[in-house]
């Protein structure tokens, strides 16, 4: 194969397709990039066997063919040639190593066949929809940071994807938790979408997804089946395995009698807690909030270090109580709400919290208490 393109459509494309390769492996061909040129076009596809990224860019082919290279390697060195620059890709059909030239800059790259490279991307999908850039960034953004990364609860490290009935409705929801914390937000369920299985995508399908929505005004197909979810972003097909599990019955933690309702600002409110968290100890990092009519007093204690306090005037009139929260889950959680002032519902120290976003009906978090 024999093409030249442009090095910042080149090295776009690698972008998002060398993310994909893992830095160590053991199987030498995971670690390459398929480079197939045919056509006006090079596509450019990477997996590590769960998940597969394939980008197409404009080309100028002068002889079709295919081989695989280092990917890391291959994105440093594009990524490092002056910009502006043509680079022209040269694999001989006989030789062991592929030519990159441009300008006054040559490299030779070690190949390994194209024969080689496997394909996780066999199967049919079942169901297929569109969906807006915006509307899936913010089920992603608003549910993310709520992933378990315990491996041994492994059903847990992705966000729970599937609809749910809401009178003659319909919603697509997404579910992150990790037992700790839970994030939902959902939105109507687009044309298509009405009957998926609920799936549970794994998390680094879920970063790289969220990378490739760049423009919220692009709209993405998605196609799915039991085991499977591919999703077309503009020149990129995104492939990634689905983890097999079974999501737990996460609205029986949700809880839906709390009473006693605290409206805080939000900035004042998180500039708060991270302020006093700052001596908090790296693995306990609890915040007491104790509630009276019209204020709370925020209070970190750490016997290795000290100890803060910060009082706060809010909106609460419930009673006297005092909760114990890992106060960066906290601000995992405030940092969702686009809202200036945040909603909490409590029940007592014991119990999960409710958090809500005025501005976003759409979306909610719970919070377990920590004892402090």
């Amino acid at each position: 194969m024999k093409a030249t393109l442009e090095r910042q459509t080149l090295l776009r494309s690698l972008s998002h397709v060398h993310r994909v390769v893992e830095r160590r492996n053991t199987i030498p061909i995971l670690s390459n990039v398929l480079i197939r040129a045919q056509g006006s076009q090079l596509d450019m596809k990477a997996t590590d066997l769960d998940l597969e990224v394939v980008e197409s860019a404009d080309a100028m082919v002068e002889r079709a063919g295919a081989t695989t290279v280092p990917a890391h390697l291959l994105y440093e060195i594009v990524r490092k040639l002056p910009d502006g620059t043509q680079v022209v890709l040269d694999a001989p059909a006989d030789g062991s190593q592929m030519n990159l030239s441009a300008g006054r800059s040559s490299f030779s790259l070690q190949m390994l066949p194209e024969s080689d490279f496997p394909d996780i991307t066999a199967g049919t999908f079942s169901h297929t929809f569109k969906i807006s850039g915006a509307e899936l960034k913010r089920l992603i953004d608003r549910t993310q940071f709520a992933i378990s990364n315990e491996e041994t609860r492994y059903y847990l490290n992705g966000i729970y994807v599937h609809t749910v009935e809401e009178g003659s409705d319909v919603n697509l929801r997404a579910v992150a938790t990790d037992g700790h914390r839970l994030a939902q937000a959902e939105m109507k369920a687009p044309l298509g979408s009405e009957t998926i299985p609920g799936v549970i995508v794994p998390r680094k399908a879920v970063g790289e997804i969220q990378r490739l929505l760049e423009d919220p005004e692009k709209e993405i197909s998605v196609e799915l089946s039991d085991s499977k979810i591919r999703l077309t972003v503009g020149p990129v097909i995104l492939t990634s395995k689905l983890i097999d599990g079974t999501f737990p019955d996460y609205e029986r933690v949700i809880p839906r009698g709390n009473d006693k309702e605290l409206q805080v600002d939000r900035d004042i409110f998180k500039e708060a807690v991270d302020r006093v968290s700052t001596v908090s100890s790296e693995r306990g990092r609890a915040v007491k909030l104790a509630l009276t009519d019209g204020q709370m007093v925020l209070t970190v204690n750490n016997p290795d270090s000290g100890s803060a306090t910060e009082e706060l005037a809010v909106e609460y009139g419930a009673g006297d109580i005092e909760i114990g929260f890992n106060s960066r889950y906290l601000l995992d959680i405030t940092n969702q709400l686009d809202a200036e002032t945040a909603t909490f519902l409590l029940a007592d120290p014991g119990s999960p919290t409710l958090i809500r976003d005025p501005q976003d009906k759409n979306a909610l978090y719970v919070l377990m208490p920590m004892r402090v």
